[in-house]
């Protein structure tokens, strides 16, 4: 075995020493004019449609076929140098030496008011965004992508348990991968990894997709793009000079925020004179602390039509104590461009704010055309101005996605990974890696692999491999656990915890769950909670069955619950039961009011189409009132006691009840026009969270179904939505109004109640919640309407400090109005800060009656629209 196993090493090391002897390129050093290295420039080779890069070191080596190529050298800030170079048997060496850029200002004709003429510039390049995203109807290309990362703190206390899983400061991360990627015009990109190599366990990497995004998006990466329509409110721009680049006139452009903070970009961009085209980005945004730093080369794979050959992201920053560095770049080879035949004429763009009268010539020559007569015009090759081109392309983007039935879908992306993605061996990478490794690199990958392989012979059982398997400990009943019991099967145990209320005194909660999911995506979910009360010495349970089915956006719920449980008068449950504890043991405030209840019930959910959700549920209860048992505090308040376990309402002045059945109906519908969706491997995910939520709620008691002893209609209706205002500003809005049909026969718990608080701390949604309404003094059997506002700004008083907005704090004001028969305009106003540590938010709150100021309060918690952040 022996001397087969060295036979094949042999034979693996001749074949390999035998490529190296036949491969033939370039190679070389770029350096600048100073005799620097220059990591990462950019080499672009004309006859290959090829991107690379050199390395950290400033080395290249590219493998070609024998033939002549025109290679172009490029370094931002740096004069391009063309190179022509005739491959044979062997490497020819380059060792091309970049100039610094000479950038000279153009002879601009500024008009009245002096504008920079980086405004012109901009506007032509903004306006033809659009244009450029349909340029082209279909390309190929090879992406090469290497990713490479470090950490550089970590937390102290975390250290030495870190370095033992060979996780340790200064130690570099590397992965590699090579992907076919495919574009299709309007929205579709195709991705297949054909292979791919990482430091580590190297069947378990898991690259960064390709990133399609595109600056001439209004958006990228959750950033405002100096390209968007709304680039004028969020950046200033300067004209810096221009240079020719072959024969082309290269604008470079300063990008500096009106505002510095997340999500806008400062740099430079480069513009194409004419084409109004990127030529190149160097630009620097940041995002929850993250700082990103992106340099892009595009280049004319096609006359007239320019797309990135190279990008080249940095990152750095600190979460949770853990700093960190990476670097990440992406070379494009092999392109093979389809031009969109209706896109293929170039025309000239007329600035109408400094061309006043020839554009008013050019609209008053087109007015009455139709649309088609315009685009026509257009396609003529004659002068059109920045309006009319805008409103073309949004035409013409409108229709294309009608024609292709897919006005609701944003983007259609596949992602997958060939089957020998992963076999390929050091030699292989060494051949079509078109970046030479760094010597940190090269140590990076020795020092992983290592680790690899002594982590894959614990998983084979050289050694202590029982590790590997989870099995119960003790402990997992107090801290929680799950365990695999088959295929796509998981057994698990909640952790425990423990609360305190005056009816119960202290409980100890814990539960149980089983779920499984099927090869048709559906899932079955069978959950258990147990409950006991020292004080009242009471056992509570329930058990819930669950089943979905069907495609993601037309699924199918299935729904059965039942047993014996205590619950809030409000069924939405104001104040949760931990800060109900502290409330009570700290301040003496017993806000929570419990009842128990014996409860059967099912719901049956079924999202019909992408727009419209119906859910129909029926619960048998049989209700009981509950009394308090404890008068334990930890801090006595001298002129306070616990109030009785009965809410105070003043439309009945007696909530108690005796023991009663009811039988319960409920009906809700939820529609939401205009959604939008992303396709991800023919999976449908959602696209945002800006459109109206409308809903329509209809509750009935029966009372004469099992002896229900109640009979009452209660009809509501939402609405809800989120939506940006200006250009810095979010608003939020929730609305509900709702009465009842018929009160009959009714108990306290199915009265109208609202999402009050009286605690410092707030854990409910900050839309449509009160901060200061008591729990249950304004509920109600009549009419009502419930209304919120919630306003955030990027900018407004302590968002003025940079700071404060680099760190991604916004400001906020809100108002929200409660009006029924007894309420008496109850209203509050406020002022907030939100997202401080990135998550939290303080709020000053006002609240008022009649229009009369009644009280002021502070309040802690969970930022509004935390997603937005993310």
């Amino acid at each position: 075995m022996n001397l087969i196993r060295s036979g094949f090493f042999l034979a693996a090391l001749f074949l390999g020493l035998s490529s190296q002897l036949t491969a033939q390129g370039v190679k070389g050093t770029i350096k600048d004019d100073k005799g620097e290295l220059l990591a990462f420039a950019t080499i672009y080779i004309k006859e290959l449609g090829t991107g690379t890069t050199s390395n950290a070191d400033g080395y290249f080596e590219i493998r070609t076929p024998k033939g002549e190529y025109s290679l172009l050298f490029q370094y931002i800030g740096y004069e391009s140098l063309a190179k022509k170079v005739t491959v044979n048997q062997d490497f020819v060496t380059v060792n091309p030496v970049l100039k610094t850029q000479v950038v000279v200002l153009s002879d601009v004709i500024v008009r009245a008011g002096k504008e920079d003429p980086a405004y012109t510039i901009m506007r032509k390049a903004i306006s033809k965004s659009k244009y450029h995203l349909q340029q082209v109807d279909r390309y190929t290309c090879k992406v090469y992508m290497k990713g490479t990362g470090e950490l550089t703190d970590t937390p102290f206390l975390l250290r030495k348990t870190l370095e033992k899983e060979g996780v340790e400061e200064g130690k570099l991360f590397i992965s590699e991968s090579v992907s076919e990627v495919e574009y299709i015009r309007p929205n579709t990109y195709n991705e297949n990894v054909i292979s791919i190599r990482s430091s580590g366990d190297d069947q378990n990497a898991n690259p960064n997709a390709y990133v399609n995004g595109s600056f001439y998006e209004p958006e990228v990466g959750g950033g405002v793009s100096p390209l968007s329509p709304r680039a004028f409110s969020y950046y200033k721009f300067e004209y810096l000079g221009t240079y020719k680049d072959r024969g082309y006139e290269v604008s470079k452009i300063k990008v500096t925020p009106r505002s510095i903070g997340d999500n806008v970009f400062q740099g430079e961009i480069e513009i194409v004179e004419d084409y109004w085209s990127i030529y190149s980005t160097d630009l620097k945004t940041s995002k929850m602390g993250i700082n990103f730093h992106i340099k892009q080369f595009y280049e004319p794979i096609e006359e007239g039509v320019w797309l990135p050959v190279t990008h080249d992201f940095s990152v750095d920053g600190k979460v949770f104590g853990f700093g960190f560095e990476g670097k990440y770049l992406a070379t494009v080879s092999d392109y093979d461009v389809t031009v969109n035949p209706e896109l293929v004429t170039e025309f000239e763009v007329v600035d109408e704010t400094i061309y006043k009268e020839e554009a008013k010539e050019i609209e008053k020559e087109s007015e009455g055309l139709k649309n088609k007569e315009i685009e026509e015009a257009l396609v003529s090759g004659k002068e059109v101005t920045r309006k009319q081109l805008r409103k073309l392309m949004r035409e013409y983007e409108k229709n294309e996605l009608e024609e292709a039935d897919q006005e609701n879908i944003e983007s259609i992306r596949t992602f997958d990974y060939d089957s020998a993605a992963y076999t390929n061996d050091s030699i292989y990478w060494s051949q079509i890696r078109p970046v030479p490794l760094s010597t940190k690199e090269l140590e990076g990958y020795a020092n992983m692999d290592s680790l690899a392989e002594i982590e894959s012979k614990k998983k084979a059982g050289d050694t202590l491999s029982t590790k590997n398997k989870e099995s119960f400990k003790l402990y997992h009943a107090l801290t929680g656990a799950s365990y695999k019991v088959g295929e796509k099967a998981y057994f698990y145990i909640n952790s425990m915890n423990s609360n305190f209320n005056t009816v119960d005194g202290y409980d100890i909660v814990t539960g149980v769950g089983f779920r499984k999911t099927f090869e048709n995506e559906g899932w079955l979910r069978l959950s258990h909670e147990s409950r006991y009360t020292f004080e009242r010495t009471a056992y509570n349970g329930n058990l819930e069955a669950r089943y979905d089915f069907g495609e993601k956006y037309r699924r199918t719920s299935l729904v059965g619950f039942g047993g014996r449980y205590v619950r809030q008068f409000n069924s939405d449950e104001p104040i949760s039961p931990f800060i109900n504890s502290i409330t009570t043991l700290f301040m003496e405030h017993n806000y929570m009011k419990l009842y128990e209840r014996d409860y059967l019930g099912f719901l049956i959910g079924k999202q019909l189409n992408d727009n419209l959700k119906v859910s129909i549920s029926a619960t048998y209860n049989e209700r009981r009132q509950l009394f308090n048992t404890s008068t334990m505090t930890w801090i006595d308040r001298t002129h306070r006691e616990y109030t009785p376990n009965a809410p105070v309402a003043i439309e009945l002045l007696d909530t108690s009840f005796p023991d009663h059945q009811a039988v319960i109906s409920e009906t809700k519908i939820e529609y939401e026009p205009w959604i939008k969706y992303r396709l991800y491997n023919g999976k449908r995910y959602r696209s945002g969270n800006n459109n109206p939520k409308f809903s329509l709620l209809y509750r009935k008691g029966l009372d004469d179904i099992l002896d229900s002893d109640v009979d009452f209609d209660q009809l509501e209706l939402g609405y809800r939505q989120t939506f940006k205002i200006g250009v810095r500003a979010l608003g939020d809005v929730a609305i509900k109004a709702g009465t009842f049909l018929n009160d009959d026969k009714m108990f306290f718990m199915d009265y109208k109640h609202f999402m009050g608080n009286r605690t410092p701390i707030t854990t409910a949604d900050p839309v449509g919640t009160f901060r200061m309404l008591p729990y249950y003094t304004f509920s109600t059997n009549q009419e009502y309407l419930t209304g919120s506002f919630h306003y955030q700004m990027r900018k407004f008083l302590v968002t003025r400090i940079p700071i404060t907005r680099i760190m991604g704090i916004r400001e906020s004001f809100f108002v929200n109005h409660l009006a029924t028969d007894n309420s008496m305009n109850y209203t509050e106003l406020g002022y907030g800060i939100n997202y401080i540590l990135r998550f939290l938010r303080v709020e000053a709150v006002t609240n008022w009656i009649d229009g009369e100021y009644q009280n002021f309060e502070v309040r802690i918690g969970i930022a509004a629209n935390l997603d937005e952040m993310f």
